[in-house]
């Protein structure tokens, strides 16, 4: 199934032409320059913000989406596929007189660099290159101005991106009907990042970009660490210009030169950077989270694999799908069977849960636990338990 996306390769090669990205000047060889965790932090929030790394020949040249954008995505389409507007990019009273339901709109949008994850060249009013950044699965906004419009909030899941729906509207696509049907199959906040590999159709949910602090591992399935699956996304999905070898998927990538390992570095200590967002004020029972922390480290045994304070044991250990009776599908697409056991952070703010989605809320994992380990909790214990996640 690599034929679904085989223009990637083509993007690369055309891309390799491209000038590698530099953050700064020449700097003289007797003057060291010592580079502050605030430096490192600004340069990783760029990458992360606005580093397409050289992918504007895959969404233009290949995609055209560009020309779909101008043609027919006005503001109200685009927030309806989850897309987000930075309201700090706009001047006052931009979007109270703009015509929120013309593409011309959605050009000045793009042009302001005001759409999270989508960065344009806009020229004479119109997209002349467009391409992706992170920030486009792993930003969302406070909606302080509206639904879908407010203030940049990083690390969070765009949970309501409706990926597969946005990637339908190529005209690449048309006379794919097979690929569409799948595509459009997904829905809001779920991708599959496997999918142009084997062909198989099992989209996983959006995962945080914040909490990752001293957690080893960020697949569901643990293939590797952080900036393994950076790079992948980087180069697989993104289709940056940059190398991915992983032998184990029969991947084999080389671009010269590279623009996206030179900047995994930056990239992972700004995602490590980004802390875990508190409970909102009152969105929790405090007497009852407490005796619900006593579950969760006694009868529940959720502290078994869920250890403080990552509240996962990544890296020291993968579990065999039928452990805790998941779906194993996701896990065999991979490259080592397993599970690892996803840290909880920030369980109030990105429903649904499990890495397809198949719990709708925290009852529903505390019920699915109790059914398949046999815990045997009483209904207080697990109104107990859910209010203690919330406060995760």
């Amino acid at each position: 199934m690599m034929r679904i996306w085989s223009p990637m390769l083509a993007s690369v090669a055309a891309a390799a032409s491209m000038i590698l990205w530099t953050g700064c000047g020449d700097e003289s060889p007797e003057t060291p320059v010592v580079e502050s965790k605030e430096t490192s932090r600004s340069q990783g929030a760029q990458v992360f913000r606005h580093d397409t790394f050289g992918n504007e020949a895959f969404w233009t040249d290949t995609l055209r989406m560009h020309e779909v954008i101008e043609k027919a995505v006005d503001p109200m389409t685009a927030l309806s596929v989850g897309l987000k507007v930075d309201s700090d990019n706009l001047p006052p009273g931009l979007l109270a007189s703009a015509d929120l339901e013309s593409p011309e709109t959605t050009v000045e949008l793009l042009r302001r660099d005001a759409v999270l994850g989508l960065k344009a060249t806009v020229t004479g009013g119109h997209i002349a290159r467009i391409g992706i950044t992170c920030a486009l699965c792993h930003s969302t906004v406070d909606n302080s101005v509206m639904k879908g419009i407010g203030s940049r909030l990083d690390g969070y899941p765009n949970t309501e991106l409706d990926p597969g729906r946005i990637l339908s509207l190529s005209p690449h696509f048309a006379k794919q009907p097979e690929v569409l049907a799948v595509l459009q199959s997904w829905g809001p906040g779920k991708y599959d990042a496997y999918f142009n590999h084997d062909g198989i159709n099992d989209p996983v949910v959006i995962p945080p970009a914040y909490g990752l602090k001293n957690v080893a591992l960020e697949t569901y399935s643990g293939e590797g660490p952080i900036s393994y699956w950076n790079a992948y996304v980087a180069v697989t999905q993104m289709h940056g210009q940059g190398s991915f070898s992983d032998k184990r998927l029969g991947i084999d990538i080389t671009a010269s030169p590279d623009r996206v390992t030179p900047k995994l570095g930056t990239l992972l200590q700004y995602q490590l950077s980004l802390e875990t967002p508190p409970p909102p004020a009152g969105s929790f029972h405090p007497a009852t989270a407490a005796a619900g922390e006593a579950v969760f480290n006694g009868k529940a045994r959720c502290a078994t694999c869920h250890i403080p304070p990552t509240f996962t044991d990544a890296g020291k250990a993968l579990h065999d799908p039928g452990e805790t009776g998941m779906d194993p599908l996701r896990a065999s697409r991979g490259t080592t069977d397993r599970y690892r056991t996803t840290p909880l952070r920030a369980l109030w703010q990105h429903p649904p849960y499990f890495h397809d989605g198949s719990a709708a809320g925290l009852l529903e994992v505390v019920e699915h636990y109790d059914s398949v380990l046999g815990l045997g909790l009483s209904i207080k214990e697990k109104i107990d338990l859910v209010e203690y996640l919330k406060t995760l």
